[in-house]
């Protein structure tokens, strides 16, 4: 609805076939220039702009950036030559008549018109500024962009999910504390003193409470909360698309997933091809060092460690040794390959190992000298290379050896251009573990339960049908019944079926040392539940944010979120979190010692 009172027309509605006729817009000075006599406004509303004409130097003197305006006037054509064909609007200008000042702006701290020089990124301020100021930030035409895209993913998300039988239901956001593999926000119960409500860091148990209650096809555009150390690209608060069904197994949700998915991208002009590819969790690991791998581009990792058995180099005596090819590499700067040093050691690693195949034929770097003969004669043909190219190395252990790997995959292919963002290679990650080692080093999810082991998922993953009779006689090989989805190198969500039988949770339960007692402490309510006949169900998750960011071309997640958080969850908007009062924290209950009261 275009009409109200105080417009006719948004600016992008101003075509040619109103030529002739009155109009009245409303909206911000985008910018003002002056032609002896004569000035020229953009007028901005969130459609786009259109250039409004002033002849009247008393009604252009008090105009100023980002003044909020509303202009009367006539729809003409532009003079002969005088187009912008980078405007929808570039055909038309609107000879003012009269101009209103709804309000006025005071000098801003940053740019904000649409004029190309003031999208550059170089000329934005740093993102604690831009996050002060998010109102003026937002009207930013890439900004409005992101945001609207968003609205439409979630309109495209919604029809389809209801053309196949979901029903959107709320879960609260106030409930109890229950282990989720992240820290929780907690809220005091003033009306119970001593006792406190979590956020939620997902509807999983309600979700499955609704399979419980007969919903069957659930979705909701949930909030999520996870008090986390600050990590790049990660929020406090977040949005998943949560999506459940019962009576069904893995290769229903991923079928309903991809017609989710598909939807998402087609709002947003791109066709997807359906089915998706696959491929299992060790091949990921394997050959792209990742369980999120980026498929846009090749150069898979090369394992060694059976060509290098019997090498007499130590560092390459390890569990592991692996290796990716650098093409053209041997051109690099000796000064570049120590740059790399750094970027490795950066990441936890000790350095980055390298080989340079040289134009003769020779083999060089610090690694080389260390190979016996016949190591180095093979080792060209061994790993693929060509005259010219170098070559990376890792050894140590198999997981942090094959990650550091597969980041010098991605940071290759980055510094080459091969990271296109228009371009989108999806891919399903399927066949997880069902536990991983609760002391992992370089894992800084909070374990789940007090056992040498923790869920890769959650602990309502249902193991794989091979694995459902012994996933408790060997943790360290068990799998599960769960699959990620993945985008350019990004989890974009992921799921799992759930366990419905309460002798197949009791017994992972009991893998991860969680005792009946804490079980029934933490989420008896969904244990009592299951007693009740509860349906084989599973569901999947899309990270809101994420896709968004993945579908915009944007770097982080906080360019598609209205009010994101800074560095270690600061809001420099609204300057949370912020200290309470006395009064408050008093009247909260977080002080109260029950033996006091006994007293």
């Amino acid at each position: 609805m275009s009409q109200t009172a105080y417009r006719t027309h948004h600016a992008t509605e101003v075509t040619e076939a109103l030529v002739g006729q009155k109009v009245t817009l409303a909206g911000w000075v985008d910018r003002r220039r002056d032609h002896g006599g004569v000035a020229f406004i953009d007028l901005r509303d969130n459609t786009g702009l259109v250039q409004v004409v002033i002849y009247d130097e008393e009604m252009a003197r008090p105009l100023r950036s980002e003044f909020v305006i509303q202009v009367v006037g006539e729809v003409r054509l532009r003079p002969d030559g005088n187009e912008n064909e980078h405007l929808a609007t570039g055909k038309i200008e609107v000879v003012a008549e009269s101009i209103e000042v709804l309000a006025k702006s005071d000098a801003l701290p940053f740019q904000v018109s649409t004029a190309l020089e003031n999208e550059s990124e170089n000329k934005l301020p740093g993102e604690d500024v831009r996050l002060k100021y998010r109102y003026l930030d937002l009207r930013r035409p890439s900004m409005q962009r992101n945001l609207k895209l968003r609205a439409q993913m979630s309109k495209a998300a919604r029809h389809a999910l209801e053309d196949m039988g979901f029903e959107e239901v709320e879960t609260p956001t106030m409930i109890k504390s229950t282990p989720e593999g992240a820290r929780d926000f907690v809220v005091p119960a003033r009306l119970v003193p001593g006792s406190w409500y979590a956020l939620p860091q997902s509807p999983q148990l309600l979700k499955q409470l609704l399979m419980v209650s007969g919903v069957e096809r659930y979705y909701q555009l949930a909030r999520c909360y996870r008090d986390e150390d600050f990590r790049a690209d990660r929020q406090p608060e977040f949005t998943q698309l949560d999506m459940e069904m019962a009576f069904v197994d893995q290769e229903d949700v991923m079928a309903m997933a991809e017609k989710v998915i598909a939807a998402i991208w087609k709002s947003a002009g791109y066709d997807i091809q359906l089915p998706l590819p696959r491929i299992t969790w060790q091949e990921a690991m394997d050959k792209y060092g990742s369980d999120k791998p980026d498929l846009r581009f090749g150069n898979p990792l090369i394992e060694l460690t059976d060509y290098f058995k019997n090498t007499p180099f130590r560092v390459f005596q390890a569990p592991y040794v692996g290796a990716v090819l650098f093409k053209g590499g041997a051109a690099t700067p000796r000064r570049q390959f120590d740059a790399w040093q750094d970027w490795a050691k950066q990441r936890g690693a000790k350095g980055l190992a390298y080989v340079v195949f040289a134009e003769n034929g020779d083999l060089k770097g610090p690694v080389a000298k260390n190979l016996s003969e016949e190591e180095r004669n093979g080792l060209q043909e061994a790993v693929g290379a060509e005259p010219g190219d170098a070559v990376f190395f890792a050894a140590g252990r198999r997981t942090s050896s094959q990650e550091l790997l597969g980041a010098v995959r991605v940071e290759l292919a980055r510094r080459a251009g091969l990271l296109k963002p228009d371009d989108f290679a999806f891919t399903w990650v399927v066949d997880f573990p069902l536990f991983k080692p609760a002391d992992d080093p370089d894992d800084d999810d909070v374990a789940v339960g007090h056992s040498k082991w923790t869920s890769m998922h959650h602990p309502f993953t249902m193991p794989s049908k091979d694995w459902i009779d012994k996933f408790d006689k060997d943790p360290a090989h068990a799998m599960s019944d769960s699959y990620d989805i993945v985008c350019n190198g990004n989890e974009m969500g992921g799921g799992s079926v759930r366990i419905h039988r309460d002798d197949i949770q009791d017994r992972v339960l009991d893998v991860l040392g969680i005792t009946p007692e804490e079980a029934q402490d933490k989420f008896g309510f969904l244990l009592e539940a299951f007693k009740y006949g509860a349906p084989p169900h599973a569901g999947i998750a899309l990270g809101w944010d994420r896709t968004a960011a993945i579908l915009a071309g944007a770097d982080s997640i906080r360019d598609v979120i209205a009010f994101p958080k800074a560095g270690g969850g600061r809001d420099p908007l609204t300057g949370a979190p912020a200290p309470i009062s006395a009064e408050q924290r008093a009247e909260t209950g977080v002080d109260y010692d029950p033996d006091e009261d006994e007293d």
